[in-house]
């Protein structure tokens, strides 16, 4: 019983000691030469004509070069066959996106695509995608300009 007294105080300053050097470290001061960041509440979005939100955090998708962009595609929104020029990176953040490929739009032969799939849409490949039933979250890289040619048949 002693022993268990003691285990359980052990325990306790321990948690007491690692929640303290958590406090100090997020109170921490950063070197901005060093590095940027921007928490999620001071994210920037716009809303698309297609009713997805964005935010551009590096680069600018219409330009040459370079570009990172948070995606929001709503539920029950589907993007109709199209391609981009050049290769782009996603990362599903949260949520399920749906992909498919082809000219032909067929949105029940998407494929799921669960949070934390890495997903390459290569240039001039046609695809189309979206989410179902949720909100769905995504990281876009890729070098500009970000076009996108709809290639749908009908």
């Amino acid at each position: 019983m002693y022993h268990s007294w003691i285990a359980r105080r052990f325990l306790q300053a321990a948690l007491l000691v690692g929640m303290f050097a958590w406090v100090a470290s997020v109170n921490a001061e950063l070197d901005p030469k060093a590095l940027a960041y921007l928490p999620l509440d001071q994210v920037k979005w716009t809303n698309n004509a297609n009713g997805s939100k964005q935010s551009v955090v590096v680069g600018d998708p219409e330009k040459p070069g370079l570009y990172v962009v948070l995606y929001i595609w709503p539920a029950h929104n589907m993007s109709r066959p199209h391609f981009h020029p050049n290769d782009r990176f996603i990362t599903v953040i949260k949520g399920t996106w749906w992909v498919g490929t082809g000219s032909k739009y067929d949105p029940a032969s998407t494929v799921p695509m669960p949070a934390g799939t890495f997903v390459t849409h290569f240039g001039k490949q046609i695809h189309y995608d979206g989410a179902k039933d949720e909100d769905v979250y995504l990281q876009i890289v890729g070098m500009g300009p970000g076009t996108s040619t709809p290639a749908e048949t009908k």
